[in-house]
């Protein structure tokens, strides 16, 4: 299947070396809008003063436009810093988290002396919330379910989600990762405020570096009820939420029909990609964030050798990020052409 001409989205390209492109970290392909660049680039004559000492202004931002109360809301740097304020705050204890998952929560496991608990994925690729269920005992401190899944891209189903966070209780804190949530389908998205009312457990973790395309300037929060994220907060970074992250974030809620137009753009060139494999018998997950899934075994060594960095996996599963036609024309045909 030819893939057909698109207008080109940017992609992170390199000159030197045998690497061509860059599609090892699931980043937005366009750089930030130019109201964006123009609302940072003010804050820069600020650069010698010091930021809030715990940052009130991003939180009560963040609040407004979701509905939600300013001690609901708790910042960092990125989803993973946000991720790491969770888990120190939580202590010792289990993490149960599926396998594969995003990188960083391994990692900030072992940071914080966590006993990581990882569950395999099913049959069909998808998050086992029942066999997840199973793990939790009396020494888990946080599960982490992610939706959409990270690297598969595979969506739950929103009855699937409500049904286990029922199952676990309210004494178990439980991190729903949405770091792609900006790619859903708008019938995908979750009711987080009934859910937050229900769940006193429940934190949502959510980041500006993917569809907002702020992955450099780290930006992420987490919502929850107040007596839990009180307890995140107190894991905050004194002056660690630098001045121009406030104006990042007003600013791109401000062109948000923009960021959706680009949004659209990138989960069109998704689904392209993904139908052009199909036809050529290479059958990836559904995809719902702003990458495609590539089942193993060789992938990852394929589009390395194609001068294509891809995430790569223990089975020799890869991820893509999604970036421009011309990237996908030459993600096809490195996989159509291996031997």
């Amino acid at each position: 299947m030819t893939l057909l001409a698109e207008p080109t989205i940017p992609s992170r390209r390199f000159a030197a070396g045998s690497t061509r492109v860059d599609l090892s970290l699931s980043e937005n392909p366009f750089p930030p809008l130019p109201s964006v660049i123009a609302a940072v680039r003010e804050t820069l004559t600020l650069a010698n003063r010091y930021p809030e000492f715990l940052p009130d202004q991003l939180p009560r931002l963040i609040a407004e436009h979701l509905g939600v109360r300013p001690e609901e809301v708790v910042v960092g740097a990125g989803a993973t810093g946000v991720a790491l304020q969770v888990m120190r705050a939580l202590g010792a204890g289990e993490l149960v988290s599926s396998t594969p998952t995003f990188d960083g929560y391994p990692v900030m496991a072992e940071m914080t002396g966590m006993t990581l608990v990882p569950v395999p994925l099913d049959a069909a690729g998808d998050q086992d919330l029942p066999a997840l269920r199973r793990v939790v005992n009396r020494r888990t401190a946080l599960i982490v379910v992610c939706r959409p899944h990270n690297p598969t891209g595979t969506l739950l189903d929103a009855g699937a989600v409500r049904s286990f966070l029922s199952a676990v209780g309210r004494k178990i804190p439980v991190l729903l990762d949405e770091a792609y949530v900006e790619f859903l389908a708008p019938a995908d998205h979750l009711d987080i405020h009934d859910l937050l009312r229900k769940h006193p457990n429940l934190l949502i973790l959510r980041t500006f570096s993917k569809a907002y395309g702020l992955a450099g300037l780290r930006i992420g929060y987490c919502l929850g009820r107040a007596p839990l994220i009180d307890r995140v907060r107190q894991q905050q970074l004194p002056f660690g939420v630098p001045t121009s992250a406030v104006a990042a974030v007003r600013a791109s809620y401000a062109a948000e029909p923009e960021l959706r137009e680009r949004v659209a753009r990138i989960t069109h060139e998704r689904d392209r990609l993904r139908a052009a494999l199909h036809a050529d018998g290479i059958v990836t997950p559904d995809s719902h964030a702003n990458f495609l899934y590539l089942p193993g075994p060789g992938p990852a060594t394929t589009l390395r050798r194609a001068g294509i960095k891809a995430k790569p996996y223990p089975d020799g599963s890869a991820r893509v990020a999604i970036a421009d036609p011309t990237v996908s024309r030459a993600i096809h045909t490195a996989l159509t052409n291996r031997a």
